[in-house]
């Protein structure tokens, strides 16, 4: 089985989607620091805190958003960021 190059990334809020479709990474940060969400990730769940949530997708500039807070969900290659805007 080839190794997934890509995962789907999907950021909203209550009201507005900022970002919804592939992505080769998602970089954001919790309490322990910053760090990043490579597809084929392990099931994964954290809390976000203010800083930079950045998206670099194929063929595309890298979508970057300041963000207060979030909760991030990753599982089976599908990133799930519910910001609290």
């Amino acid at each position: 089985m080839p190794r997934a190059t890509l995962m789907h990334v999907k950021v909203y809020a209550p009201f507005r989607t900022y970002f919804d479709g592939e992505a080769g990474s998602l970089s954001a940060v919790n309490k322990t620091g910053p760090f990043d969400i490579l597809p084929q990730h392990k099931n994964f769940m954290t809390l976000l805190i203010p800083s930079i949530l950045t998206v670099k997708a194929p063929n595309k500039p890298d979508f970057k958003m300041k963000i207060d807070r979030g909760v991030l969900h990753v599982k089976a290659d599908k990133a799930t960021v519910f910001l609290d805007v």
